[in-house]
């Protein structure tokens, strides 16, 4: 199972592995409050997307189908999505982001292809 939340909310027994899943470690929260467990920097979108959608609603498909090609680029790359993947397979994970936007971020995205790519 595979759970998102931010990273601003309260760490929880039930969050299983937590992954932060930002480009960029978040503002004003220590690394001992955000009990992550693995940063994968790697997962976050790239530079110029992330800067493109800037959290708009009416980009959200044509982010996520972006998003997902460099997805697959980057597991190419480094088989970072192969870490997360057997972490989901071995218990619960969470992925942890910073975006205020609850509905239209990174995380949300990564969740969806986690579960139709990898069917977790």
């Amino acid at each position: 199972m595979i759970r998102i939340k931010r990273v601003y909310e309260e760490p929880a027994p039930a969050d299983g592995f937590r992954i932060l899943v930002d480009r960029l470690w978040p503002r004003g929260v220590s690394k001992n409050k955000a009990q992550i467990d693995l940063w994968l920097k790697d997962l976050a979108p790239g530079t110029d997307l992330r800067a493109w959608f800037g959290h708009d609603p009416a980009k959200w498909d044509a982010f996520k189908h972006r998003y997902f090609r460099e997805l697959e680029a980057a597991d190419a790359d480094s088989g970072t999505l192969g870490i997360l993947v057997g972490h989901a397979r071995s218990g619960p994970v969470t992925l942890v982001y910073a975006a205020k936007d609850e509905r239209y971020n990174n995380a949300v995205a990564l969740q969806e292809y986690l579960q139709t790519r990898y069917n977790l």
